[in-house]
């Protein structure tokens, strides 16, 4: 499986730890994760999106392009091929102007010709001249997008809010579950649909099938006496829906330090909305394990 790792913060933020130096940071991650890598960082509304077929660890650029960003909302992605080949295109995270979206798991069956016309045939017209590679998560992506325009008038819109964007996932999740199933049911490979999904304002993470952690505060912000967003109640509490001051989301953990990191249940999503509001809940879909 791959490894993803985002968050969405009040304030500009650094990644060199978390992709680098951390303790299980996603570059050391990438010993067993080796086809592949991507990150997507915001400078206002526009992602840049960087990706490369190298395994991260070796990578000059990965180390490069960690040492400078400093963002407030980001994206990375750690590639072990299930489906596509290994090359560029099928790297994560995949953009659609302000979207960008990365996935952990497979859709069961999808290398069968039958499982992949069912999934095709989810996306829009509109949306399917933009896949470009060949594999499943690229698709989803463009099911979730096929499902959001049916929501709003215009994808792009900054006004999108996380509830659009969770009444399009779960009709997506269970296409593709549908799609997927019962003919092509296979235990050893079920479908499994971890995501992260944003626009730079609203952020999504979704665990369907794969280990996937969240963090909302810390047990006490060492930047606490020099940070111009220090809020306790924000910073340093447990919020279960309100204003919080950043969102993690991690297949592992990242470094234990001060981050308090809690696990998802299946079929749970962690949201950021406008204004750093904060929500979670389930898509109320069953999950059937292998």
């Amino acid at each position: 499986m791959c490894r993803l790792y985002g968050f969405r913060s009040a304030i500009d933020s650094a990644v060199h730890h978390s992709l680098v130096a951390a303790e299980n940071a996603m570059a050391r991650q990438s010993t067993s994760h080796q086809d592949g890598w991507g990150v997507a960082f915001y400078v206002d509304r526009f992602p840049q999106v960087v990706r490369n077929d190298a395994r991260a660890l070796g990578d000059s650029l990965f180390r490069e392009v960690s040492a400078v960003v400093s963002t407030r909302t980001f994206l990375a992605h750690i590639r072990k091929a299930t489906a596509g080949s290994v090359r560029v295109l099928n790297c994560h995270p995949f953009q659609h102007g302000a979207w960008t979206f990365a996935h952990n798991g497979q859709i069961c069956g999808f290398n069968t010709p039958e499982v992949r016309e069912r999934v095709d045939d989810l996306i829009d017209p509109r949306f399917a001249r933009y896949v470009l590679g060949d594999t499943d998560s690229e698709r989803f992506f463009y099911v979730v997008m096929s499902r959001l325009a049916r929501k709003v008038s215009d994808v792009q819109h900054p006004g999108v809010t996380a509830q659009h964007v969770v009444d399009a996932l779960r009709e997506s999740v269970e296409a593709l579950v549908e799609a997927a199933s019962p003919d092509s049911f296979d235990p050893e490979r079920p479908t499994k649909l971890n995501l992260l999904l944003t626009n730079g304002r609203v952020l999504i993470g979704y665990k369907r099938g794969v280990d996937l952690f969240f963090s909302t505060y810390k047990s006490r912000c060492p930047e606490r006496d020099s940070c111009w967003a220090y809020h306790a109640d924000r910073c340093e509490k447990p919020i279960t829906d309100g204003i919080v001051q950043h969102l993690l989301v991690s297949s592992e953990v990242i470094a234990e330090g001060t981050n308090v990191w809690l696990p998802l249940e299946h079929d749970q999503y962690v949201a950021i909305g406008h204004g750093m509001n904060f929500r979670s809940g389930t898509l109320g879909l069953p999950y059937r394990p292998a």
